[in-house]
């Protein structure tokens, strides 16, 4: 008999540690050895010390550094994200306590008149109190892994959300840089137009006063005043663009458009190089990648979860506590308990809902699953993406600053010829707009560099 006892203990022990969900392998994703737009292009030596966190202080600038310490504390997007980081966790809390026992504590108190013409009474209609208080006791045996793969799959869905938190955070990040890289841009051509609006100035009291004095045309006169309003208009249209660009750093970090502000200052446009690292290092900084592949962990568990609901759920149960009447509860208690009920339940017809459970879950899984593939894909596209945009535009910048100087001597040279009579004014007014929009056509270059680094931080999972 007690050989007997230790065979069903052992069974029982063994029944306790069975799962249904299938063994999870992570998904096997082929990975290149180097990137293809890596070639030709320096990247600068890992900083393996540095802090992932604060990626944007390659860029030296500490307004930059303030506004991403600002978005960190006030801003709502990264708010909400953390709200939902703790939504997942409490979630996992609460699948996590149907681990342990359940137990209750209750009391009642009565007052009762039984009936004098009830059988045997003999006329009498006693009354009494009844008191009693105690506690239960329920716990479900967890004999096929349901809970534990409840758990699983909760605690994977935490992390997943957790790994959201820093996807969002790298996003809100980026997002900062990227508007800071362009209201800094924006500061340049600005500052680019109030130069040029001042040069086209003295070329219209130069054309002006030649006019006056019968040197030059009416039309000369008319053809500087053109390029100078042309000029000043821009000024308006890139302060509106700036404007706009200030609020929406604004929206980023949390503040209120109207009382933040920005100073303006004219700064190199300059973007760091950034180490990239191996291919096979993406899959370990993206976090996004991490939520995808939690999420497949997590499908695959509830795989287990659907199994086991082909097989019977045993629930222990126990109660016990003090019952007294007459108000002597505490002074002359009765003790009571109970040992049970042990009930086992057992479906044995529900019109196919259990498979459709199990079909469902698999299909979760296999969609999770291509959900990290496109996910991995798309990573090593805007890697590659990014870093081809910083190498040819790294090579478009060295040319197109060459045509800037170039056509700002040609418009030089123009407005000496004209002042030496050797050509009318349209050679003037050609060579200065060519030359002003070689100019700002290289602050637009400036800044899609900029842009473009901190595009690729992003790609590469906010690693520097």
């Amino acid at each position: 008999m007690v050989v007997d006892r230790r065979i069903a203990f052992l069974l029982l022990v063994g029944l306790a540690g069975c799962s249904m969900a299938p063994d999870y392998q992570p998904p096997a994703t082929p990975v290149p050895q180097n990137f293809k737009e890596l070639e030709g292009w320096t990247a600068a030596t890992p900083m393996d010390q540095a802090p992932r966190g604060q990626w944007w202080e390659a860029f030296g600038d500490p307004v930059l550094n303030d506004l991403e310490a600002r978005a960190e504390q006030a801003s709502p997007t990264l708010a909400a994200a953390l709200a939902r980081y703790d939504q997942a966790k409490a979630a996992a809390g609460i699948e996590r306590a149907d681990l342990f026992p359940q137990v209750n504590a209750g009391g009642d108190a009565s007052r009762q008149r039984l009936s004098g013409n009830r059988f045997g009474g003999n006329g009498a209609a006693p009354v009494y109190d009844d008191f009693s208080v105690g506690a239960t006791l329920d716990y479900e045996l967890d004999l096929w892994g349901r809970i534990r793969n409840s758990v699983k799959a909760a605690r994977a869905d935490a992390q997943a959300s957790e790994a959201d938190l820093a996807s969002a955070r790298l996003s809100l990040q980026a997002a900062v840089a990227d508007a800071y890289a362009r209201l800094r841009g924006l500061d340049a051509e600005a500052e680019l137009l109030r130069q040029t609006v001042d040069a086209f100035g003295k070329a219209y009291r130069l054309t002006t006063t030649r006019h006056d004095g019968g040197i030059a045309s009416g039309i000369d006169v008319n053809r500087a005043k053109t390029v100078l309003d042309n000029a000043q208009a821009q000024i308006s249209a890139v302060a509106n663009e700036r404007a706009a660009t200030e609020h929406e750093i604004a929206a980023l970090v949390g503040a209120i458009a109207s009382d933040f502000s920005i100073p303006v200052r004219v700064q190199p446009l300059t973007a760091p190089e950034l180490p990239v690292g191996a291919p096979s290092q993406l899959l370990q900084r993206r976090p996004d990648i991490a939520a995808a592949e939690r999420r497949i962990f997590a499908a695959n568990a509830r795989i287990g979860v659907a199994r086991a609901a082909f097989f019977p759920t045993l629930t222990l149960g126990l109660s016990g506590g003090y019952q007294a009447s007459h108000g002597e509860l505490f002074s002359k208690p009765n003790s009571f308990w109970g040992l049970g009920p042990a009930s086992a339940v057992l479906a044995l017809f529900d019109g196919g809902r259990r498979r459709a459970g199990v079909r469902m879950s698999r299909a979760e899984y296999e969609e999770m699953t291509a959900g990290y593939r496109e996910t991995v894909l798309g990573a090593f596209r805007q890697v590659e993406d990014a870093l081809a945009a910083n190498r040819h535009l790294a090579d478009q910048a060295v040319s197109q600053r060459g045509a800037a100087t170039a056509a700002g001597r040609t418009s030089e040279l123009a407005l000496t010829r004209y002042r030496d009579g050797a050509s009318d004014y349209l050679e003037v007014v050609t060579a200065q707009t060519d030359a002003l929009e070689a100019q700002r056509a290289l602050l637009a270059v400036q800044t899609q560099r900029m842009r473009a680094s901190v595009a690729l931080v992003r790609a590469l999972g906010g690693a520097v």
